[in-house]
C-alpha cells in the first residue's frame, strides 16, 4: 500500500492502463516477491506485470473506456486497478484456475476510489493506487488459502461488478476481445510532466508555439484552451495551494511551461506554486468549454499576444505515448532523478542496468536487493 501511494504521489507514473497501472501492479508484485520461496526469474516477473496491465485495462474498457467510468465519479485506478494487481499476484503465486476465479471475485469487493478529491486538492487520489495494490495482494493470498470469491463478478447479475459500478451500457465483449493476443500494456504512456495526463497535450502545444515563435512570458496577453465540460471539471481548476491540486490544474501546467521553461517535478515546488509570477500567468489562462472536443489531445491552444496577434496550435498525442515516445535518454534521466530521491547514485545506475535486462535475470532476489538502500 505504501509503495503504491508513493508511486502515484508525484503524478509521474505511467498512464493508459487501469489508468495508472504501474502504481498498482508493480507495488503488488514487489511486495509479494519476498514471500515466494522458489526462485522467480525476471521473465516470470515480466509476465505477471504484463498480465496485470492487461486485465486492469480490460476491466476499464468494459465500461466503455476512461471517460464514462470516471465521469460517473469513480477513479479507475482504484476501482479497476485492483483486478490488475489481483491477476498479476495470482500468476506470481501460481494459483490454480479455481483459486484465480476466487481471487478476481474477491478483488471486486475491494474495488474503490472516488473523484471527490478533485474539489479540494486532497491526497486521497494517491491512496487509491496503494489500496488497489494492497487489495489485489489480499485477494490473491486469501484465495490461495481457500477463501472463495464470487465466480460471477463480471457477469450480468445483480451485485456483479459492472452492473453495480457502471451507469452506462456495458461492452462485456471488451473484457475478452483479443485476450492473450492484444496486450494492453502496448497502449500505456510514460509521463514527462508531473501532472495529470490530460494537461500534457496542452503543455506540448504551448511548447511548440514558444519554440516556433520565440515567445517570452511578457509578450502574452491571454492563453485559451478548448476543453469539454468533463475535462474542464477535471483539470480546469486554479487552486495550487497543495501539490495534488496543482497537479490537476491545466492552467498551472501551461503557466509553468511558459514561465519556467518546463513542467517537471521541480516546477511544482512550494516556492513555484506560491510565485506571484506564475500566479499572474495562471490568471491569463482561459478555459473555453466546447462540447465538440473529444479528448485533450484533439483540441487546440491559442496564445493572444500583447500586440493582438493570435497564435493557435492544435493539440496532439502527448509526449510519452507509444506513438510519440520519450527517448531512451529522457527515460533514463527521469528514472535517475526519481530513484535518486531514495537511493545513492551508484545504486541507481546498477538498478537501471538490471531493469533494462530484466527479461534475462535468472533470480529477482538481485532486483530486491537493489531496491533497498545499501548500508
Amino acid at each position: 500500500m505504501v509503495n503504491g501511494i508513493c508511486a502515484h504521489a508525484f503524478e509521474l507514473d505511467d498512464t493508459g492502463g487501469c489508468d495508472h497501472s504501474g502504481a498498482v501492479v508493480l507495488p503488488a508484485l514487489i511486495a509479494l516477491l519476498p514471500l515466494i520461496e522458489r526462485k522467480v526469474s525476471g521473465q516470470e516477473l515480466l509476465t505477471a506485470i504484463i498480465l496485470g496491465y492487461d486485465i486492469g485495462r480490460r476491466v476499464l474498457e468494459t465500461f466503455g473506456g476512461y471517460q464514462p467510468h470516471n465521469e460517473a465519479g469513480w477513479h479507475s485506478t482504484g476501482t479497476c486497478g485492483v483486478f490488475g494487481a489481483a491477476a498479476a499476484a495470482a500468476h506470481l503465486l501460481q494459483l490454480s484456475h479455481t483459486q484465480t476465479v476466487s481471487c478476481l471475485g474477491l478483488a471486486g469487493s475491494f474495488a474503490s476510489g472516488l473523484w471527490g478529491f478533485v474539489h479540494d486538492g486532497t491526497m486521497a487520489k494517491k491512496v487509491h493506487a496503494g489500496r488497489a495494490a494492497e487489495g489485489g495482494i489480499l485477494a490473491a493470498l486469501l484465495a490461495r488459502e481457500g477463501m472463495t470469491g464470487p465466480s460471477k463478478v463480471f457477469e450480468d447479475v445483480w451485485g456483479g461488478f459492472f452492473n453495480t459500478y457502471g451507469p452506462q451500457p456495458i461492452d462485456r465483449h471488451a473484457l475478452v476481445q483479443g485476450l492473450g493476443q492484444d496486450w494492453r500494456l502496448m497502449n500505456c504512456a510514460i509521463k514527462p510532466y508531473a501532472s495529470c495526463r490530460d494537461t500534457h497535450a496542452a503543455v506540448d502545444a504551448v511548447g511548440r508555439l514558444v519554440n516556433r515563435h520565440k515567445i517570452a512570458p511578457q509578450d502574452i496577453s491571454v492563453i485559451r484552451v478548448r476543453l469539454n465540460a468533463f475535462l474542464a471539471g477535471m483539470v480546469g481548476g486554479r487552486d495550487v495551494s497543495t501539490l495534488p491540486a496543482a497537479q490537476m490544474s491545466l492552467p498551472y501546467a501551461v503557466s509553468a511551461r511558459l514561465c519556467l521553461g518546463q513542467a517537471n517535478l521541480q516546477a511544482y515546488t512550494p516556492e513555484n506554486r506560491q510565485s506571484k509570477y506564475l500566479e499572474s500567468m495562471i490568471n491569463r489562462v482561459v478555459i473555453d468549454i466546447d462540447a465538440s472536443v473529444q479528448a485533450s489531445f484533439a483540441s487546440d491552444v491559442s496564445i493572444v499576444l500583447t500586440d493582438q496577434r493570435v497564435l493557435t496550435e492544435p493539440t496532439s498525442i502527448a509526449l510519452g505515448a507509444p506513438t510519440n515516445p520519450l527517448s531512451k535518454k529522457a527515460l533514463l534521466e527521469k528514472f535517475t532523478a526519481l530513484a535518486g530521491y531514495a537511493l545513492p547514485a551508484q545504486q541507481v545506475q546498477q538498478l537501471a542496468s538490471v531493469l533494462q535486462t530484466l527479461d534475462r535475470l535468472e533470480d529477482t532476489t538481485q532486483l530486491l536487493r537493489l531496491l533497498e538502500p545499501l548500508e
